[in-house]
């Protein structure tokens, strides 16, 4: 076997361990110690579950008031920006209700995507904040998620226009919730107590992020669904189903992990494409909880900041932000630069090849504003990726050109060594010193390409860019399949092509597969077909089956490799031609086509 074809075998391996792979395996002192840290749901049950996470403490639970309305039948106040539509509850003071304008659930939808969903929904979702009582302040000192406020000033939540929600304790606290938003996702929320009684309390605020029932994530091994955590330097990231196994806290009933920030940090719940993300100002201390109740089903993200003190007759007060929509990534950058939301950017799942994945993307979104067309963005993209890696390439296609002309010899060695193997091997050896020839310099270019594939496939696949991104015709959505058939003729025969729920789905190929594998097909043929039978065999077939494997793969990636291999071709083309030996395509394909003429007669 030559050193070439053990290249295009060493490529064909590493390729299916990478498609293979990818298909079917893609895993300081506490602040508030001394406090008792409230964490106020609704459980199934109807009772509000005060879930305490310090170590003296025990879990309280505080019924209903049969006054509080049903949560979508209780006073809201509308939000309304050119991004977003919802309503924020008056019980509780939720943000409980928000829909994202700019995306549908489907492609060809008119129903807009639902974040935020209320307490008596389906799929109850939502943002609540509030103060834990600490010292000797009662429980009910403080308002809970049922707690009915009134509205101090605005009628409608918008850029221009905050709203103020009051409640007044009846004891001597008035306490205030200022909401805010700005022109994309970012709520500001800020709580203040003023203490018109006679003796100072002590009182911590938190935020909570809460979920109910297990989500319906897509469980697919490339994107993380689940739970976000930034404490300081270290990112954490954990699956619903693992944090339904976190240790059991038996103080609060709860399956809990606690994560303590000295200066910076966020914590929230991140779907593929969306989130739901609490911030505190950065340069503080502050606790963030993970929580899973199992009364009730609740997943929970919370920040509690420290414990502060409110004089008689004076004023507190903490701010902090809620981001709740879409992980674009100009938006996230853009609070990470001008608002110093630490490490922000790392809420969208840039994978173990960050390193590559973030350049990548960048490149490829950058390329995308000034094409405007993310097809062919990626197709520019592969051109500059191919360029840079050039000088590689050009090597190792050096390197297969000189392999070429040491044929003749080579055969000579395999003659007179026989079966002696090892005498083969030392006389191969002196050849390639002989004539400076690296064998092992064609599988370089291979190599690397491995995570640049990894990396795209991620920026694909998880990014929302290319979510409902078009290209040209057909290709409508770069992150989903080429929407093609060869079963009905490509539209022309009047019936849909198979459901990506059926058996048939295998074989149902698009143009781009086809395309694919035709590509791959005629890289091949620049050089003969291997003289040993199995080794032609498996390069017969190799296209083909990739072209299967890659059907179900997103476009824009089929598209990325389509455009690989088509100007790995004419690189290819033009070093062997520069070198004097001129590849008979022509030739190849038709000695190709003979033998399995001759194939099939035998």
């Amino acid at each position: 076997m030559d050193d070439q074809n053990k290249n295009l075998i060493l490529a064909v391996v590493l390729s299916g361990i990478v498609l293979l792979g990818w298909q079917v395996f893609f895993p300081p002192q506490d602040p508030n110690a001394s406090v008792t840290a409230t964490t106020a749901l609704e459980t199934s049950d109807g009772t509000i579950a005060l879930a305490p996470t310090g170590s003296n403490s025990a879990t309280v639970g505080v019924e209903t008031p049969d006054s509080a309305a049903p949560a979508q039948q209780a006073p809201r106040i509308q939000i309304e920006t050119d991004l977003v539509t919802g309503s924020v509850s008056l019980v509780g003071g939720r943000i409980d209700d928000l829909s994202l304008k700019n995306y549908t659930v489907d492609l060809d939808s008119e129903e807009i995507v639902t974040l935020l969903t209320p307490s008596d929904s389906a799929d109850p979702y939502y943002a609540v904040y509030g103060w834990g009582p600490a010292g000797t302040l009662p429980a009910e000192s403080v308002p809970n998620p049922s707690t009915v406020w009134s509205v101090e000033s605005g009628n409608t939540l918008t850029v221009d226009t905050p709203v103020t929600l009051a409640w007044d304790n009846g004891a001597g606290l008035k306490f205030r919730r200022t909401i805010g938003i700005d022109d994309q996702y970012l709520f500001s929320i800020t709580q203040s107590v003023e203490n018109t009684g006679a003796e100072a309390a002590r009182l911590f605020p938190y935020g909570i992020v809460a979920r109910h029932g297990m989500p319906d994530v897509e469980g697919f091994f490339v994107s993380h669904e689940g739970l976000i955590v930034q404490n300081d330097k270290n990112f954490e990231k954990e699956t619903y189903k693992k944090i339904a196994k976190f240790d059991l806290d038996p103080a609060t009933g709860t399956n809990s992990v606690e994560y303590s920030s000295e200066e910076n940090g966020w914590i929230g719940f991140a779907d593929k494409a969306w989130m739901a993300t609490l911030v505190p100002e950065q340069g503080q201390a502050f606790k963030t909880v993970a929580k899973y109740v199992p009364n009730g089903e609740i997943f929970t993200a919370e920040i509690h900041m420290p414990v502060q003190e409110v004089a008689a007759g004076s004023t507190i007060e903490s701010k902090t932000y809620l981001f709740a929509g879409a992980k674009e990534w100009e938006a996230i950058k853009g609070y990470q630069d001008d608002r110093d939301f630490y490490r922000f950017i790392y809420t969208i799942d840039w994978g173990i090849f960050f390193f590559f994945t973030q350049p990548i993307f960048r490149v490829l979104h950058a390329i995308n504003l000034l094409i405007g067309n993310m097809g062919w963005s990626i197709i520019a993209l592969t051109i500059l990726i191919k360029g840079i890696m050039f000088p590689l390439a050009y090597k190792s296609y050096v390197s297969m050109a000189r392999m070429k002309e040491l044929q003749p010899e080579m055969e000579k060695l395999k003659e007179a060594a026989g079966d002696d193997r090892e005498k083969m091997q030392k006389g191969m050896m002196e050849l390639y010193k002989k004539n400076k020839v690296n064998p092992a310099s064609g599988c370089l270019p291979l190599i690397l390409q491995i995570p640049v594939f990894f990396s795209l496939y991620k920026v694909i696949f998880v990014t929302i860019e290319l979510r409902h991104a078009p290209w040209v015709g057909w290709i409508r959505d770069l992150s989903a399949p080429d929407p093609s058939s060869i079963l009905n003729l490509f539209g022309l025969l009047p019936f849909a092509p198979p459901d990506p729920s059926s058996i048939f789905v295998f074989i149902s190929l698009g143009i781009l597969p086809i395309l694919l594998g035709i590509s791959m097909w005629l890289q091949q043929k620049l050089n003969p077909a291997p003289t040993d039978p199995a080794q032609a065999m498996i390069f017969a077939w190799m296209p083909w089956v990739f072209m299967f494997m890659l059907g179900s793969f997103a476009s824009g990636l089929v598209l990325y490799w389509i455009s690989n291999n088509t100007i790995t071709f004419i690189q290819q083309y033009l070093i062997m031609r520069s070198h004097g030996h001129k590849p008979d395509l022509f030739g190849n394909i038709k000695k190709s086509l003979r033998l399995k003429k001759k194939e099939g007669s035998a």
